[in-house]
């Protein structure tokens, strides 16, 4: 009795363990500078106010997988595995988007070579304001899909702006601003696969709409990944969507009616993450302000809900939220707040 009391009592924490929920998050973290190796540099000194709140935050939160988007990366992630040391996170994954990496095109035809504007989308550096991913739960490196290099105009159905890139423009425009990551992560031996994005601002172009409209085609690559429409298959068993769509389903600029058509989308499930305590609403806004995950300057455009995790249909749902960090900084405010879900089991 004594031998099969102390079996007992060695395998309940692993039955405690399984039956966990599992807390999947993104966060928009604006862990962002002007220049390379610059966060790495505030993160290793350790008294950076902005790198201590996001920290402090994550902490209090503890999510045991989360997405950290616009967060400066490098070649080598070593910014993100100094932040993963000092959070506890035992396994972490990033890689070089297109934020700011050259094209040698005048994308924004405005005359002029090598200006941020002209990069695969904006920005001073390559890998400035890019993807990281922490994770307590066994990253399968070897299995991952990064779509990040995939051509805009290879997108079927790709919503081009006609007449505004030329074709030399079109050989190397990526559909990525950032990145598209197929990520597999073990959970209870499990395969659970996280699709990981951050669009482009709709918004900074003219009457050709080509931001807005690379925006949408960006939140509509993944129900094209699930329908079998790009040269690989979709992948099997559960999966969870997150990132920054930059993509309101009711208000603010942008083609919402793609947003609405991924969240009414009956392989995924929209829970509604709110908050108690986020921004005020905005009068002239259609969507519930609960909802909204970004505060930004009133009136336009305002308070939105741009961040999302969207598990698939098949997974248990035992809670989810919207945290705002509750600090004040002079500079580098964090204007998302992060979005989180609790799945109860895996089938």
């Amino acid at each position: 009795m004594i031998r099969l009391a102390i079996f007992i009592l060695c395998l309940l924490p692993v039955s405690l363990a399984a039956e966990a929920p599992l807390r999947v998050a993104t966060w928009t973290v604006e862990l962002t500078r002007k220049g390379p190796g610059l966060l790495l540099r505030d993160i290793l000194e350790g008294d950076d106010p902005q790198v201590l709140a996001a920290i402090q935050h994550i902490n209090a939160l503890s999510p045991d997988v989360l997405l950290l988007t616009s967060f400066d990366t490098d070649l080598d992630g070593h910014a993100l595995a100094a932040l993963a040391d000092q959070l506890g996170y035992p396994y972490h994954f990033t890689r070089l988007g297109n934020s700011g990496r050259p094209t040698g095109r005048d994308l924004d035809k405005d005359g002029r070579l090598g200006e941020p504007e002209d990069a695969q989308s904006y920005g001073e550096f390559t890998g400035q304001g890019g993807l990281a991913l922490l994770s307590r739960l066994p990253i399968v490196t070897e299995d991952i899909r990064d779509f990040s290099e995939m051509l805009w105009r290879d997108l079927p159905d790709a919503s081009l702006p006609e007449g505004y890139f030329d074709a030399e423009d079109l050989d190397l425009l990526r559909l990525s601003s950032h990145a598209h990551w197929d990520v597999p992560v073990l959970w209870n031996e499990t395969a659970l696969h996280l699709f990981a994005y951050a669009a482009t601002s709709p918004v900074f172009d003219g009457d050709e709409d080509r931001n807005g409209r690379r925006n949408a085609d960006e939140t509509r690559f993944w129900s094209l990944y699930l329908d079998g429409a790009l040269p690989v298959p979709p992948p099997e068993g559960a999966f969870i969507l997150l990132g920054d769509s930059n993509l309101d389903p009711m208000d603010g600029d942008g083609r919402r009616e793609v947003m609405q058509a991924l969240l009414s989308d009956p392989r995924f499930q929209d829970v509604e993450p709110r908050s108690d305590a986020g921004p005020e609403a905005n009068p002239d806004h259609l969507g519930d302000p609960a909802l909204d995950t970004a505060d930004w300057t009133e009136p336009l455009p305002g308070n939105l809900r741009v961040d999302y995790v969207l598990p698939s249909s098949e997974l248990a749902v035992a809670d989810a939220g919207v945290a705002w960090p509750q600090v004040e900084l002079k500079e580098n405010d964090f204007r998302h707040g992060l979005v989180w879900v609790d799945i109860a089991a895996i089938p």
